[in-house]
């Protein structure tokens, strides 16, 4: 949505989890940072997300689910909210991106956008 009341911007760190992985068993674990910003003009409450999963094979995973981490944060003008999450994964390498479904304080729902983001193993990408 390009209306700037409803402007979310999320940015997003990630990191390797070793000490949760067997790379022989096709497990590797992924830890990820998120920071919703509200840049809009309203104070909005994030509800819901959607994530879209690709492993480094293709196979796509869809998961969706109420707010983030068992939490449905009201981010005010300015504010953002920081949540750590993870997923795990059969291959080294892969992607997520996705949505997260807000309602904004006048009541208008509008999605944020979460650009695709890498998950690798250090060192998996040359």
């Amino acid at each position: 949505m390009s209306d700037p009341r409803y402007r979310i911007d999320v940015s997003v760190t990630t990191r390797f989890l070793e000490d949760q992985s067997s790379p022989e068993q096709g497990r590797y674990a992924f830890a990820y940072t998120i920071t919703v910003n509200n840049n809009g003009q309203l104070p909005a409450q994030l509800l819901s997300r959607h994530w879209v999963i690709t492993d480094g094979d293709g196979k796509v995973e869809q998961v969706r689910g109420a707010g983030v981490v068992g939490k449905q944060p009201l981010i005010g003008v300015g504010e953002s909210h920081t949540y750590t999450s993870g997923t795990v994964m059969p291959t080294p390498v892969g992607t997520m991106q996705g949505t997260y479904q807000m309602r904004a304080a006048d009541g208008t729902r509008f999605d944020a956008l979460i650009e695709p983001f890498r998950l690798a193993v250090p060192g998996a990408l040359h």
